[in-house]
């Protein structure tokens, strides 16, 4: 969905004409198309992750050190260090 929905936009589509030919493929909702919120939260997230991709892997370290059991440490907060 996140390849076909930015390739369709670019083309000149609105999110609204190119929701009814997405499918959802698994889960409770399968085979019906997803909201017009939900493929604007989808490209919001999707964005977020380009911009910050860095965030991202560090997000993921984080997740996987808690899931092994070890808490990591706390970072500085930005705001903080620019007082």
């Amino acid at each position: 969905m996140l390849h076909t929905v930015p390739r369709r936009r670019a083309s000149g589509e609105s999110v609204e004409q190119i929701q009814p030919d997405l499918i959802i493929p698994t889960g409770k909702r399968k085979g019906h198309s997803p909201s017009v919120a939900s493929i604007y939260r989808a490209l919001a997230e999707r964005s977020k992750r380009e911009a910050y991709p860095e965030a991202v892997e560090q997000a993921h370290t984080d997740v996987a050190a808690l899931q092994a059991g070890d808490v990591p440490p706390p970072r500085p907060n930005a705001t903080a260090l620019s007082s």
